[in-house]
Parts: C-alpha cells; structure tokens; sequence
C-alpha cells in the first residue's frame, strides 16, 4: 500500500500525488480525556483513519494529526483551571481530568490554521479537508468561507447543522466515537471497564452510553462519512 502521510513521503512521491490530486487532510485532533475506556488521542485517532482512508481511495495527503485545540474554559474560586470535559454534566463533581493537555485560545487556534494554509499554498495544494475535535471542528468551518476567497483554496469543513448528516464523532466518547474506535482501532478500546454495562456510571463521557458501541456501528458511521466526503472530493474542480 502506497504511503499516503505528509511526513512519509520523499519529493517525487509528494508531488505526484498533488499533480494527481492537491488536497491535504487535516486531523483535528487532541490530548484530552475520552473516558476510561478510550486513549487520550481519540480525536486525532479517528480523524486520521477515516482520512487515510479517504487518500487512499481518492488521492491527496494526509498531515500529522494537530493535538492542540480550542474549548470551553473556567477557573473555579479556588483557582482550579478546568477546561472542556472537566466540567461536563457527567463529571461530577467537576475535576481536572487525568491526561488532558491541549487547550489553546480560539485566537490561537485560528492563528495555526491561518499559519498550516499558508504553508500548504506555499507547498502546491489546492484544497484541504480538516475534521475531527468538535470546537476545532467548529471553529475550522466557521472560517472556511472566508478563507476560501483569501487563499483561494477549495476548503471542506462541518458545520453544527451537517453534523446529523455527517454522523462521524459526534458524540463524546460516547456509542459514536467509542464504535467508531472499535471499528479501527479495537485493541485500544477497554470495554471491560463497565461491568454493569449501560447501568455503569460513566465519567466525562457526553452521549448514548459507550457500553453499548459496536465495531458494525463504527464501520457504518465511516463508510456514511467517506460518502459523503467523496462527494465534495468528486465534485472538486481547479
């Protein structure tokens, strides 16, 4: 299997596969909490696989996964600095949670993105895909229009109103990213972690209880997306 990843490629593979098709992936991933039963990088995990995927089947190139991301944040009275899942309905109490080591300013954020375009103009690209952590997500699709006049560059992003359409990591470590978890990446997914199945208590996990996930539900959740990927992927004209 040809490599498809940014990093693994030499000069001549990477531009061959821009002059077949200009388009970079971009995982939007994290270090964050995703429960006890899934790894801290599931973001970038998920996004990754489903755009290797993509690559393979379409063309384009896939860069290294992002870990750094924006969120909601607050400081408690006694100073605590809790960020994202920290303080979720399903954290309680609210709690710094185990791992988690991501968060930048939406500012920030945007500045990086602004800064990757800028460098992947520079590099040959004609379009970027970029999905995955839901703020990052959000704040990448909120800017795509914009920056699709500057850059002058075909952007693919998801906003809050596709999200039911597209269906890939939707939820919080919950069934949607823990069965699409199971589909690709089942040994790093400890399910033995809720003996009481659905009537386990869960921490920090936003959604239909992951106790109930499946590999099957993974598969189908990437095989909507890629089709729905494809079709943009498809109707890109430069």
């Amino acid at each position: 299997m040809n490599t498809v990843k940014y990093f693994e490629l030499k000069p001549d593979q990477f531009l061959q596969r821009i002059t077949e098709l200009p388009l970079a992936y971009l995982p939007l991933g994290t270090l964050e909490w995703h429960g006890t039963h899934l790894p801290l990088g599931s973001d970038a995990l998920q996004s990754e696989a489903l755009f290797l995927e993509l690559a393979q089947e379409c063309g384009g190139v896939v860069l290294p996964p992002l870990f750094l991301g924006p969120d909601r944040k607050m400081i408690t009275d006694d100073g605590l600095e809790l960020i994202g899942m920290d303080y979720a309905a399903s954290t309680n109490p609210p709690q710094q949670l185990p791992g988690s080591a991501y968060w930048i300013s939406n500012e920030q954020f945007e500045q990086l993105l602004y800064s990757i375009l800028l460098q992947l103009k520079r590099a040959g690209f004609k379009a970027v895909m970029a999905d995955g952590h839901g703020p990052s997500r959000r704040l990448w699709a909120n800017k795509c229009e914009a920056w699709e006049k500057e850059f002058e560059l075909k952007l693919f992003g998801i906003k809050d109103e596709q999200r039911p359409v597209w269906n890939f990591m939707n939820d919080h470590a919950a069934q949607n990213e823990t069965s699409i978890m199971l589909h690709y990446y089942p040994n790093l997914v400890d399910l033995s972690v809720y003996p009481n199945n659905e009537n386990t208590t869960v921490l920090g996990v936003n959604g239909v209880h992951p106790s109930l996930a499946t590999a099957e539900l993974g598969k189908l959740l990437s095989i909507s997306a890629k089709k729905y990927a494809k079709n943009w992927i498809n109707n890109l004209k430069f």
